[in-house]
């Protein structure tokens, strides 16, 4: 019998710049756009585009083919460093005031 396990914590956020480590779009950059914890997955755009062919609607939606972009796996991203221009994981630090906050893992950076 499967265990269902709750969606783990995303350590990546709105607005974050990401690099592609697996797919079609591997190496290029991007800013995440929406996050989806619960299935784990981020929206970049132009990131991960398909093409999609619709029938005509009505007047107002016409039929053609259409672009759609498509959430990506958080496991195939990593947050890019803008201090030490590299892709590194997502590290915690907890100042004397008692304030968390991210760090690079490579240097040590505030994100």
């Amino acid at each position: 019998m499967p265990r269902s396990f709750g969606a783990a914590k995303m350590k990546l956020k709105k607005d974050d710049s990401v690099i592609i480590l697996r797919g079609k779009d591997k190496g290029r950059k991007g800013k995440i756009e929406k996050v989806f914890p619960k299935t784990g997955k981020v929206l970049i755009p132009g990131i991960n585009v398909y093409k999609k062919h619709a029938r005509k609607q009505s007047e107002k939606k016409p039929g053609g083919i259409i672009e759609i972009v498509k959430p990506l796996a958080v496991a195939n991203v990593a947050l890019f460093c803008p201090k030490c221009k590299k892709p590194t994981r997502v590290g915690y630090q907890i100042d004397k005031s008692g304030n968390k906050s991210r760090i690079c893992r490579k240097c040590q950076a505030p994100i």
